[in-house]
Order: C-alpha cells, then structure tokens, then sequence
C-alpha cells in the first residue's frame, strides 16, 4: 500500500507530513496548487485570516538562516489563525547540546500540533516525523542538500499560474545544482506533474552526475540550455556549502552562467524567468533582469505565502491512522 512506502501519506493516501515532493503523486501536488490558489485572495482582504487553524500551534524551528521561507510559513500560519511559536535556535536547548529529538519532546509537551523545520542535516525533518504523536505533523522548510518541497509547490504554482499547463513547457534550471535542495524538489515536481523538457545548465563542478537517470537534459552552456525554454529558474552560489575550489571566481562564472538580457533573449519572447532567492546580483544573474518585465521573482515570494497555508491546511487536517 502506498503509505508504508511514503512516510508523508496515511492509509487512505492522505497527506500527513510534507517531508519531500519526491515519490508523491500528481493527485497530491495538484490538489495543493489548487488549494493555495483558494488562499492567493486572502492576502487582498482587509481582515487576512481564515479560521482553518484556529486553536493549533504551529511551532518554527529554524536551525539554518532563513529570511523568505521563515517570514512566509509564519505570516501563513498567522493568516490560517494558528498560535505560532518561534523558536529562537541561537538561544535555546539546542546550542548546549540537546539533541534534536528531545528539543522535539519538549516542545510537544507544550501541546505542538505541527512543527516546521529546517536543518542542515539532510533527512532531519524525516527523523522528527518518525518520532513524534499521531496528531503531530512535520512540515519541511529544507533539510540539507536533500529537498526543499514547498519552495518547489511554490515554484510550480508560479509557472501554472503564468503558463497554464506543463504538457508542453521546457523548464531550464540554471547554476549550482549540486548545492541545491531546491533543484531537486523542482525536478521532481515538474516530471511528476508532465513537464515536456526538464534542463539542467551549470559547469560540469556544479552538475550532479546522477541527474540523467532523474529524466532531465544536462547543458553546460548556458546559450544552448536556455535556448528556446519556457521558463529559466536560476540558482545563486552556495558558497557556504562549497568544500575547495569549484570556480575560479563569481566575476568568472558571471561572464559564463550570468543571465543577461543578451541570454534571455534566447528564450522564448514570453519565457519568465524565477529564482528561489536569495538574489545574488551580478553573480547568477543581471539586475536588468531580475528587475525586468520577464521576472516574476516577486510573485513567486507572495504565492509562497498561499501555498504554504495550503500545505499546513491540508497537513493538519489528516491524521496518522484514516479510517
């Protein structure tokens, strides 16, 4: 059956945890899209609240820096009428030397119904779903290299909602792939959901190897990758995960993997152009471009808002065991 094969689904196939877009189906995934696009209005209303989860506490334990993503999970549960707790890592348990699970049972013992978490230990938001009650529920905010699932709900909502349909669309991923739990999530998403044509562009440093067996076009030229594509996800340098040499300098991969209008215009005329933040100007991409009428990098910031009320929305209310 489905949900001894999936963590995140109970017996009937419901979603319990959002730990990964991968090996979820496409009824899923739909049904979130289409869900969050019943939340978008909200923030146009002079009261931004729906009572969905009035009385539930929505606990934020971020143990990376986030800005984006942390800002957008509370401003969502706030907008859902939940109690939300943050959880200040520098200043709590955790940074003299509790372990991850018993910060876990403290915190449930202070009634948590749902926890959202980042970390970077890959696999850590699987770890505390193991572990915690029947009522509780784990939603991942990016874990490691591994996944980053409701930034990519989040990016497929912005190309549904400028595209339409993916039956027919080529998606091009640019940049630091090899860093980028958002690149993975991205993929997975967009195959499952019948993308035509998933690329990959990046020096051969940056590119994973196993990315072929995962169904996409690997490009290291940015002109031949980008060419003729619907939609151009760039991706800044992650640095701070970088381990020796991997580029001889940013000035460097600018003048090789920049986006620049000169590039863009290589794409289709109507290709939009995202970025999961934060923006590196000058770096991954020219600040023509992010600032131009081709990006739609700040709507992908405001749906990340409905579909993270979405994904809590629907999370909270499924349980462990369905009838």
């Amino acid at each position: 059956m489905l949900y001894k094969r999936n963590p995140q689904l109970n017996k009937n196939g419901e979603l319990i945890h959002l730990l990964s877009v991968e090996g979820l189906p496409k009824d899923i995934l739909t049904h979130i899209l289409d869900t969050a696009s019943t939340f978008v209005s909200v923030s146009d209303r002079e009261v931004k609240k729906v009572p969905l989860l009035r009385g539930k506490s929505v606990f934020n334990l971020f143990f990376e820096n986030s800005t984006r993503t942390r800002t957008t999970f509370e401003i969502a549960a706030t907008r859902l009428s939940a109690d939300v707790i943050n959880l200040d890592i520098a200043r709590s348990s955790a940074s003299k030397g509790e372990s991850l699970l018993d910060t876990i049972a403290n915190l449930s013992a202070m009634a948590a119904d749902l926890f959202v978490v980042r970390h970077s230990e890959s696999g850590a938001p699987y770890l505390i779903a193991q572990h915690v009650a029947p009522h509780v529920h784990v939603v991942n905010a990016g874990d490691g290299r591994h996944s980053h699932p409701t930034q990519g709900l989040l990016d497929m909502y912005t190309i549904r909602h400028y595209k339409k349909d993916f039956s027919n669309l080529t998606v091009a991923i640019v940049g630091d792939v090899l860093h980028s739990r958002v690149a993975r999530s991205d993929i997975h998403a967009l195959t499952t959901l019948g993308c035509a044509e998933v690329r990959v562009v990046g020096p051969k440093t940056l590119v994973p190897g196993d990315l072929k067996e995962m169904g996409v076009r690997v490009f290291h030229s940015l002109e031949e990758g980008i060419k003729g594509c619907d939609v151009v996800i760039m991706l800044r340098l992650q640095n701070e995960r970088m381990s020796g040499a991997l580029l001889p300098s940013s000035q460097e991969y600018f003048k090789r993997y920049g986006l620049t209008p000169e590039r863009l215009a290589l794409a289709k005329p109507d290709a939009i152009v995202m970025h999961p933040g934060p923006i590196n100007r000058g770096v991954e991409i020219d600040s023509s471009v992010v600032d131009g009428k081709q990006s739609v990098i700040l709507p992908q910031v405001t749906f990340g808002i409905a579909v993270r009320m979405a994904v809590m929305g629907i999370v909270a209310h499924n349980v462990r065991e369905a009838a």
